[in-house]
């Protein structure tokens, strides 16, 4: 099993709808954040919806998010996180994945201070 960082997963679905309403979201055209700043949490979770394609698809668009939040998740303050695949994640390559995944990162000022 893949570390997350020391992050727990987010498994029940009243948790997801808590950070939906109350956390901010950032867009980007292959992944959208949503984000809820708590000290002392460190939560997140991943989601792709139907619209992704068929399970197959779904799970390698999650895939390709673990991977890239297992990257990043030393460098992110506490609190809850959630990645959401959009549909253009399964077209494109990982470099443009990853651009977009740190745009959303530097827009929601997630990164600690150094």
């Amino acid at each position: 099993m893949v570390s997350l960082g020391g992050f727990d997963t987010l498994k029940l679905n009243k948790e997801f709808q808590y950070i939906y309403k109350k956390g901010k979201n950032i867009h980007s055209s292959s992944v959208v954040l949503f984000h809820l700043q708590k000290e002392l949490t460190s939560k997140v979770g991943f989601t792709a919806t139907k619209k992704i394609g068929n399970a197959v698809k779904r799970n390698r668009a999650k895939r390709r998010l673990r991977a890239l939040f297992c990257a990043y998740s030393q460098k992110l303050k506490d609190g809850t996180y959630i990645f959401v695949a959009k549909q253009a994640i399964n077209e494109i390559s990982h470099q443009q994945l990853q651009n977009d995944f740190k745009k959303v990162l530097n827009r929601s000022k997630v990164f600690k201070e150094t």
